[in-house]
C-alpha cells in the first residue's frame, strides 16, 4: 500500500478583536494575521512574522455590544460604522490572502487561545463568503500545544506559566495585527521547543 503523501501545513497566526462573547449578536471589529511558518515531513520552518501579514477593521453587524469587551480593543464602534470594511469584502480579501500565502500548502489557523478567535473567524467566513480556506477543522490551539509538550493539564496553562524563552519579546497590545505577530513568534518557539522533558516529541 502506497504511503499517503503528506501536504505541507502553512500555519497562520490569527487574532481578532470583538465587542462580545459570540458572533452574530456581537461583532468582530478587527482581524490580524501573520504567517508563522510551514511544516512538512522534514519538520517546521519558521517565517519572519512581519513578512506576510493581513489586517482589516470591520463595520459592526449589530447594535449590541458588551462595553467591557469593546474596551479591551480600544476600537471606536461609531468610527467603524463609518469607516470599517464591509464584512463580506474584508473576509473575501482575507480568504484570497490566505490562499495566496499558502503556495500549495494547506493553511492552518493557530491562535492563543484559538477557541475565541476561531469561533468568530469561522462564523464570519461562512456567513459572509460561504466557505473557509481552513476548512472546518484547520485550527490549532497554542495553549493545547504547550500543555501537551509540558505535560500539564490545560487549565494550568497561562502565558505567565511558560518558560520565558518561549514568549515573544513583543508587547500584547490588543491590536489584532500586533498580537497576531507576537503569537506567531510564540508558535514558532513552541514548535521548536522539545518540551519540559528535554527530548523531541
Amino acid at each position: 500500500m502506497a504511503a499517503r503523501r503528506i501536504k505541507p501545513s502553512l500555519y497562520i497566526s490569527v487574532d481578532i478583536e470583538a465587542d462580545g462573547p459570540i458572533p452574530g449578536p456581537y461583532s468582530m471589529l478587527s482581524i490580524g494575521a501573520a504567517v508563522a511558518g510551514v511544516q512538512d515531513a522534514d519538520g517546521f520552518v519558521p517565517a519572519d512574522p512581519e513578512a506576510c501579514t493581513f489586517y482589516r477593521e470591520l463595520r459592526p453587524i449589530s447594535a449590541d455590544f458588551v462595553p467591557e469587551a469593546l474596551a479591551v480593543s480600544g476600537l471606536d464602534r461609531e468610527r467603524l460604522g463609518r469607516e470599517g470594511s464591509e464584512p463580506a469584502v474584508a473576509l473575501g480579501e482575507f480568504s484570497r490572502w490566505v490562499r495566496e500565502a499558502g503556495q500549495g500548502a494547506q493553511p492552518v489557523m493557530c491562535g492563543y487561545p484559538a477557541s475565541y478567535d476561531w469561533t468568530f473567524l469561522y462564523w464570519y467566513l461562512i456567513r459572509f463568503t460561504g466557505s473557509s480556506p481552513f476548512g472546518h477543522s484547520g485550527c490549532l490551539d497554542m495553549k493545547t500545544l504547550y500543555a501537551t509538550k509540558a505535560g500539564l493539564p490545560l487549565r494550568a496553562v497561562a502565558k505567565g506559566t511558560m518558560p520565558r524563552e518561549l514568549l515573544s519579546r513583543r508587547r500584547h497590545t490588543h491590536h489584532a495585527l500586533d498580537d497576531a505577530i507576537e503569537q506567531a513568534e510564540l508558535f514558532a518557539n513552541l514548535m521548536a521547543w522539545p518540551g519540559s522533558g528535554g527530548s523531541s516529541r
